[in-house]
């Protein structure tokens, strides 16, 4: 009676065990020889490891770098005011009527009105004054009126005393406050410049109430100057024959509102007044985004050159892969008399390449991860680290060692036996 072969029980041919232990030997005889070839030449491959350990090391390093400095640049502009939005008067479509339509002060209190997001908003008008500096020398400074919420909406740091508040500006109380370097100018420091008189047109003389600097140093490109003085804009409408403002700045309450705040901020302003009047209703959302993208392409840029690094690496295996081989021309040969296949002699030499490689490859993960590491638990900086950039370090080192590892596996592969045995 026949017995049956139970369904879960796959039956094993002699083939299929044959060449189950051809592969586990194989693979056992290959790392014996890298081991072997590693003790024989300890000096050519640690050297090699440790050239791809640096070049792996700065491509990790590299995107650190990049992430660092995108990270500097996008807080230098958020300290600007990530919520601001600024608006000003350009002029008129129709170049044949000229008469101005500026923005007056009636439009920052409909902005405060009908845009739901706005938190603040502070009109500005320009005044450019003369004030005496000491020993009969004078000097042009730029006088500001704004609103007390202008402090917020411009995110600026006051140094000494304090801001003009809204009794101040209600009172019409002839206070300022004064940017650093004007007061350095006048009484050296931040703090004498407290409580000082500054005459201004007319001999108006108004008191220092507080020193302040903008959270990023815009070398005057803005609209606050070296030598600046802010004052309530009650008060500047003393020097103005009408109620018109210069620009107007916002602020919003979340990054989210900042664009459909922008595009209603504009629709009121179009809609009280003329329909050929042109103004300019800007945010930081776009200049964000291109600084965004100039710091990424610059870490693109690094990482190609690390990448180089990389390469050149890879020579440097191929170079002592060459080397190995004619050094074992007479193993080679005695390996393939004995029966081992071209295949077999290739993959030896390859997997060598690969060890070397990837053993640089882990080498220099660990010291590009360290260092960032290292300096967040020694100091309160954090350094940005990328996964991402230790994931493809890896995958390129063993790449790189499988690319230029595959000139002297082959060549071992090709070496003809008898000429092999021959080689002194």
């Amino acid at each position: 009676m026949a017995t049956a072969t139970p369904p879960c029980v796959t039956p094993t041919t002699p083939s299929t065990v044959s060449a189950q232990r051809r592969i586990t030997i194989g693979l056992g005889e290959i790392l014996n020889f890298v081991y072997d070839s590693f003790c024989s030449n300890k000096m050519q491959f640690t050297l090699t490891a440790l050239a791809m350990a640096v070049a792996t090391a700065s491509v990790i390093l590299v995107s650190t770098i990049g992430l660092t400095g995108k990270q500097y640049i996008l807080r230098q502009l958020q300290a600007i005011g990530t919520n601001m939005v600024h608006a000003e008067y350009e002029g008129g479509t129709n170049h044949i009527d000229s008469t101005p339509d500026p923005m007056t002060i009636e439009d920052v209190q409909a902005v405060r009105e009908q845009v739901t997001s706005v938190m603040a908003a502070s009109p500005t008008v320009n005044l450019v004054d003369r004030i005496s500096i000491g020993s009969g020398k004078q000097s042009d400074i730029l006088v500001l009126g704004v609103d007390p919420e202008y402090t917020r909406v411009r995110n600026l740091k006051l140094l000494a005393g304090r801001f003009f508040d809204t009794e101040d500006s209600s009172a019409h109380n002839k206070v300022g406050v004064v940017t650093e370097k004007l007061a350095q100018k006048l009484y050296g420091s931040s703090a004498p410049a407290i409580g000082q008189i500054i005459k201004l047109s007319g001999g108006l003389p108004f008191t220092v109430v507080g020193v302040f600097k903008e959270s990023v140093d815009t070398f005057g490109q803005s609209e606050i100057g070296e030598d600046t003085m802010l004052i309530p804009y009650t008060v500047s409408r003393f020097f103005t024959p009408t109620n018109s403002v210069n620009e107007i700045y916002i602020s919003v309450a979340t990054p989210q509102d900042v664009i459909p705040a922008t595009a209603a901020i504009k629709r009121v302003l179009q809609s009280r007044h003329r329909a050929e009047s042109v103004y300019n209703v800007q945010n930081l959302t776009q200049l964000l985004t291109v600084a965004g993208k100039i710091a990424d392409a610059l870490t693109v840029i690094l990482m190609l050159v690390a990448f180089v690094t990389l390469l050149v690496s890879g020579i440097g295996i191929m170079n002592i892969m060459l080397a190995t081989v004619t050094s074992r021309i007479r193993e080679i040969g005695i390996r393939k008399a004995i029966g081992a296949t071209n295949r077999e002699i290739r993959f030896q030499f390859l997997a060598e390449a690969i060890v070397i490689s990837m053993t640089g490859g882990i080498v220099g993960i660990v010291a590009g991860l360290a260092i960032p590491y290292s300096v967040r638990l020694f100091t309160d900086f954090r350094l940005p680290i990328s996964g991402l950039s230790a994931i493809i370090a890896i995958v390129v080192s063993s790449v790189v060692g499988m690319i230029f590892g595959t000139v002297p596996a082959t060549r071992a592969s090709q070496l003809d036996p008898v000429e092999s045995l021959r080689y002194e």
